[in-house]
């Protein structure tokens, strides 16, 4: 297993305040990776109008956001599994199916392997080459695969390299996936951040691989990390039936469920987030591109990894000068196959990515 170093999160703002004295109120989070439009206006109007609903159970079976889902996902409600936030779909996953070995595609976020391991497996990874943008080798990837495997993890598009895979490699990894009897877990927290979701989107293909699961929430592209909104997509009735038998009951609160239904319902907020960030996204890379002391890779979410080439400079360094002008920026060192010359930011407002190039690109 490898070891993970300490580090700050997106969400460790209390931490970088008793560190700098820099009240937390103050700091631009690059390194959250969340919709920098916050909550849509239309679930700031409308959810206080349904505050009586804490009076009463949700519906346990969450038909009516399950319904809702489906439409905003084009797939059937009866392949959506709700949960508290992403993090316990992955956990009751690994604790049903319960693999022995997973084959990791990092660098990634480390969740999976800390889940995988308190389940009692092992982990092992399959490092993207930076030589190669950091872009999946589909060829070379499924000529690893064994039958001595029986997950495959894979974040699409990745954290923290930006990279995506296609729809239509996924359904060939699925291929060879299903012809060793091993099981792909797809975390898309961030895919609806991407330009052309339906060809990355992995959601279609449940309805007919019966080996994958599709974890998506409303964390990111929502701006609701507090409100601990998650779902999965399978096609696998048996695995459905498994995690909602094992799962507790009303794990979402009768308030996320109305916020849920309003939020993929907003078309309007959903086109705004897409296009602020399409235009950032392509602009920040063409700007950092032009900078001979960094490298930037082409970024499909809403965030970029990019490489420090300037020896002066270090991923602890340029950390520190962003939080001294309060931005947040992720120190890249701790992930898999990373070391101090990598950081990782996302897009905000036009204004503040200027300030953060302002300030990196000094």
């Amino acid at each position: 297993m490898i070891e993970h170093k300490d580090h700050f999160h997106g969400s460790d703002l209390e931490k970088i305040e008793q560190i700098y004295g820099i009240k937390k109120e103050e700091i631009t989070s690059f390194s959250a990776n969340v919709n920098p439009l916050g909550v849509s206006s239309l679930l700031r109007e409308s959810l206080a109008s349904h505050i009586d609903a804490i009076t009463a159970y949700p519906d346990r079976e969450y038909a009516s956001l399950r319904k809702c889902i489906g439409t905003y996902l084009d797939a059937d409600p009866g392949h959506i599994i709700m949960g508290n936030g992403s993090t316990e779909l992955i956990s009751l996953f690994i604790q049903i199916e319960h693999p022995q070995k997973a084959l990791i595609i990092g660098p990634t976020y480390s969740e999976y392997e800390r889940e995988i391991a308190l389940g009692g497996g092992t982990c092992l990874y399959y490092p993207l080459k930076e030589e190669q943008n950091f872009a999946l080798d589909a060829k070379d990837f499924t000529s690893q695969l064994n039958e001595s495997i029986d997950l495959v993890v894979i974040c699409n598009p990745n954290n923290p390299t930006s990279g995506a895979v296609s729809q239509n490699t996924m359904r060939k990894i699925l291929d060879v996936c299903k012809q060793h009897d091993i099981f792909v877990m797809v975390d898309e927290t961030y895919v609806e951040f991407a330009d052309r979701v339906s060809e990355i989107t992995s959601v279609p293909l449940a309805a007919y691989y019966n080996n994958i699961i599709i974890l998506r929430g409303t964390s990111k592209f929502f701006a609701a990390p507090g409100l601990r909104l998650g779902y999965a997509v399978t096609g696998n009735q048996d695995l459905i039936k498994a995690i909602n038998t094992r799962k507790n009951p009303w794990t979402i609160n009768s308030l996320a469920v109305i916020a849920g239904e309003i939020m993929f319902r907003d078309s309007s907020y959903i086109a705004k987030t897409r296009k602020l960030i399409a235009g950032e996204r392509s602009r920040i890379y063409e700007r950092i591109s032009k900078d001979s002391r960094f490298k930037a890779y082409p970024p499909s979410g809403n965030f970029m990894l990019v490489r420090l080439l300037d020896d002066a400079l270090t991923s602890n360094a340029l950390f520190d000068r962003a939080i001294r002008e309060k931005m947040m920026i992720r120190d890249c060192s701790t992930f898999p196959f990373l070391d101090n010359k990598y950081i990782r930011f996302c897009f905000m407002t036009p204004e503040m990515n200027d300030k953060l190039l302002c300030c990196l690109l000094a």
